[in-house]
Parts: C-alpha cells; sequence; structure tokens
C-alpha cells in the first residue's frame, strides 16, 4: 500500500486516543464521536483508494461480483466463485458501478458507510454511561478503519446489522442482562445439596423428566404482559440478524446471544424464525432481479456452502504447514471439529453470563481454535469486547495485538511482491503469539452475571464489569 507512514501514523493516533480517553475517563459527545470516526475513515479510504496496490480480494472477487449483477448474472457464478455469499451486496456493488462510481472509491464506500453507523451502536451496546466512550474508542479503532477503509472487506456490513440485532432484542432498561435465566445445571445441583444424588434422581423419576419439559415449555409459550412489545422486538432483531447472515455467513455465532437478550421463550422462536425471512428473501427473489435460472441458483447455494480447506495463515495451522497458504483438508477437518466442540463448551461455560460477554467469548474462542483466518476475521469480535471490555491487563494487550499483526500484513508487507513473499511466513507463524492473549481476554471473571453472584452468595464481593471502573488504566483490573 503507498503512503504506509501516513496511514501507521494514523493509525497510532487513534490507538493513542483511545488509550487517553480511558484513562482521562473521556465522555465526548455523539458529533464529536462522529466527526472523529468519519475523519479517520474517510482520510484513509482516500489514501487507500489513490494507491497503485490495492487487495487481491476486492478487486479479483469483489468487483467481477458488482460487474456480474450489471450483466444480470448470479455474482457467485459470475465471479466464478470468488464471491461466496447471498447477492445482497452485490447488489449494492451493481448499483454503485452503475452510478459510474471508480471501484477503488465506490468498493470501499458500502464498507466504510457500514463502520460508520456501527461506531454509534457500539456506544448502545455499551449503554450506561461509559456509551459515549465506547463508541469513540470503536471510532479509534485501528483494525476497523483498515478493515473497512484499506481492505473493504464487508466485516463491517455483517456487523453493523448484527449489532443493531442485539441492541433492538435488549430493548431500553438495565443494559446488564442475565444470559439463561433457568439454569437446569443450577436446579440439579440445588437437588443434589438437598437430597443427596440418589434421592434426587428418586425424586426426578417420581415427578418425571418429560413432564417437567412440557410445564416449562407451557410456561414459556404462555402469554405474559408486555408480551406484544418484546415480540415487535424480537421480529425487527431477527429480521436485522438475518440481513448480517445475507452479508457474510459468520454472525450465526451471534445468533444465541441475540436469541438470550429476549425475555420469553414465545420472542425467541419469533426472533429465530424471523432471522430466516431475509436469505429466503433474497434467494427466491434472485430470478425477479437476475437473469438466474432455478438451477444456476441451486449450483450458486452449493458454491457458497463449500468450504474450501485453505489453513496456514493463522495460529496452529501455520506452524504446523511453515506458514504457507496450502489446501489442507487433514488440518481443515480436525480444525472444523474444534471449532464446535469450543464453541460448545464456552457457550456452556458462558450460558448464565451477560449475552454480550457470551458472544464476546464465542468469537474469542473460534480465534484461539480455527485453522484457517483473515486479518477481517479479526474484527468479529472488536465491537463486543470494545463495548463490554475485559481487564485492562487482559483487554489492551489484545486489541493492541490484533491490530499490530493485522496493520503490520496490511501495510509494510504490501509494499512489494518481494516484501510479501519473503516475510509471510515469519509473519503467519507469529500469529500463534496472538493465542493466549485472545484466550485471556475473554471474560472469564463475568461467566455469571453480577445479579446471580449477589442472589447465591450475599457476602462474597461480585465482579464488576472493567467498564463500571472509574479510572481503569490506572488501577487495572
Amino acid at each position: 500500500m503507498d503512503n504506509a507512514i501516513l496511514t501507521g501514523i494514523v493509525l497510532v493516533t487513534g490507538v493513542v486516543l483511545a488509550v487517553v480517553a480511558q484513562w482521562r475517563g473521556w465522555r465526548p459527545s455523539l458529533p464529536v464521536v462522529l466527526a472523529v470516526g468519519v475523519g479517520f475513515r474517510l482520510l484513509i479510504m482516500a489514501v487507500a483508494a489513490m494507491s497503485e496496490w490495492q487487495p487481491v480480494d476486492f478487486v479479483n472477487s469483489f468487483k467481477p461480483a458488482g460487474e456480474a449483477v450489471l450483466n444480470g448474472q448470479d455474482p457467485v457464478l459470475g465471479s466464478k466463485g470468488g464471491w461466496h455469499f447471498l447477492p445482497t451486496i452485490p447488489y449494492v456493488y451493481g448499483l454503485l458501478l452503475w452510478l459510474g462510481i471508480p471501484w477503488e472509491w465506490g468498493g470501499r464506500l458500502v464498507t466504510v458507510v457500514a463502520d460508520i453507523i456501527l461506531i454509534p451502536l457500539v456506544g448502545r451496546l455499551a449503554g450506561g454511561s461509559a456509551a459515549s466512550l465506547r463508541a469513540f474508542q470503536y471510532a479509534c479503532n485501528p483494525l476497523a478503519i483498515l478493515v473497512a477503509s484499506v481492505h473493504g472487506q464487508v466485516e463491517p456490513v455483517a456487523l453493523v446489522f448484527g449489532v443493531a440485532a442485539f441492541v433492538v432484542a435488549r430493548g431500553p432498561g438495565d443494559p446488564d442482562r442475565p444470559g439463561l435465566r433457568h439454569d437446569p445445571v443450577t436446579y440439579v445441583r440445588q437437588a443434589v445439596a438437598a437430597h443427596g444424588f440418589g434421592g434426587a434422581v428418586r425424586r426426578a423419576r417420581e415427578y418425571g423428566i418429560g413432564r417437567a419439559l412440557r410445564q416449562g415449555t407451557a410456561r414459556g409459550l404462555t402469554p405474559r404482559e408486555g408480551d406484544r412489545a418484546a415480540l415487535r422486538r424480537a421480529l425487527f432483531a431477527g429480521l436485522l440478524m438475518g440481513l448480517a447472515l445475507c452479508a457474510k455467513s459468520w454472525p450465526i455465532w451471534l445468533i444465541p446471544g441475540m436469541l438470550l437478550l429476549l425475555p420469553t421463550v414465545r420472542a425467541r422462536a419469533v426472533a429465530f424464525v424471523a432471522t430466516g425471512i431475509m436469505p429466503v428473501l433474497f434467494i427466491v427473489t434472485e430470478p425477479l432481479l437476475l437473469n438466474a435460472s432455478l438451477d444456476e441458483i441451486v449450483q450458486a447455494l452449493r458454491t457458497i456452502g463449500d468450504i474450501r480447506p485453505i489453513v496456514g495463515e493463522w495460529g496452529y495451522s501455520a506452524i504446523l504447514v511453515g506458514g504457507d497458504w496450502t489446501l489442507d483438508s487433514g488440518i481443515a477437518t480436525f480444525g472444523t471439529r474444534l471449532i464446535y466442540v469450543t464453541v460448545l463448551v464456552t457457550a456452556f461455560l458462558w450460558r448464565r453470563a451477560d449475552p454480550v460477554d457470551l458472544t464476546t467469548a464465542v468469537l474469542l474462542a473460534f480465534m484461539v481454535v480455527t485453522p484457517r483466518l483473515g486479518a477481517q476475521y479479526l474484527l468479529w469480535f472488536m465491537p463486543f469486547l470494545v463495548a463490554r471490555p475485559t481487564p485492562n491487563r487482559f483487554y489492551w494487550p489484545a486489541v493492541i495485538g490484533v491490530c499490530l499483526w493485522a496493520g503490520y500484513g496490511y501495510l509494510p508487507m504490501t509494499q512489494s511482491w518481494e516484501i510479501w513473499s519473503t516475510q509471510h511466513a515469519a509473519w503467519a507463524q507469529a500469529s500463534v503469539a496472538l493465542l493466549p492473549i485472545l484466550a485471556y481476554a475473554m471474560p472469564w471473571d463475568r461467566r455469571v452475571p453480577v445479579a446471580c453472584v449477589q442472589g447465591e452468595a450475599p457476602g462474597r464481593p461480585a465482579p464488576q464489569p472493567s467498564d463500571r471502573t472509574e479510572n481503569p488504566v490506572r488501577t487495572p483490573g
């Protein structure tokens, strides 16, 4: 990338502002926050758009998808598999190309606008007195600026809808919410403590597990006061999450957190069904908007579902293959199974936590165990971690660490092909140092919400989210 020094200075300035803001307890107004965020993103977008170097996928995959839409083709097939998501964003690409906006500007406009909208949403997700601080820190986040303004990757589009779904699902009131309210593990522990293991088993047999499940389901589906407002929030939250899935497939990991933010089983059922509406809509309307036959749509969906076993650029897979991009079905299969097991274990451990903390934990755990990762993936957890940061001795190393690693790949290594080819392996293998840092950044001290801790042990001090700390940089953790 041209002007890497100027870009680096801007990004370092962003980090300094974010750290000083927390140290000094700044609470800037929304216009100030947006002015900073817009200024950073437009400046770097202009530098990137005028650069001779352009990201390979930005030119060879995203642009052909927009051109395919202009030609009435399915973007997956028209880009020869370069674009392997639903046609939602290529419709916007096609419109911008039709308007005559140069691709170097128009392609990035989509992601920059989404990332700017995401800034106040991070503040809303944080809630409380620190909302403006968290929005400001995301406005200054170097990784967000790089992904949106330099790479033009569509993560900000998926995130703007995903975070908006969280904000809508949570609704008004206290931003701190419990996760799974009726925890079966807690019930089992209480029964064993009261009656012993054998007595608990006998009582469960006498009462009947099926009967308990039926009664619990009936209670969950029974209408309650204020249900209409909750169902309305559930519908809109589900539609927003569906739009996130239209941008990319990974927001599927956000769905559990969104559902847990809703107060009733009925609301969660509505949100779950509504999540599928927008993806289905974009699929079934494709023959009306494009010259795509049913066979072509089926072929495109198969291409979308076909995950290539690309490994070697992140974490343990980079160590195993020497840091070179490669296709290895063995490592990819092992890594995929490890992801599923890890996500299930993480969801179980954080089942009672605030749903935002649950989502942060799941996404960070994904980063630790995934065998494949592009630098833009590291943005997945950033709005959630920034909104509800963990103690500073874990939070700042994670944020600054991933920004340094990604920034080195985006800036110094793109100065020439020779630099990229000679340094890529070491850069990829160096990512393994981030794995324990990301694991430590998980909200370990908030696996049980504050209210539950106080209810179970009145005399025991409850862990507090670090965004409630008055001066968390001077007194970390």
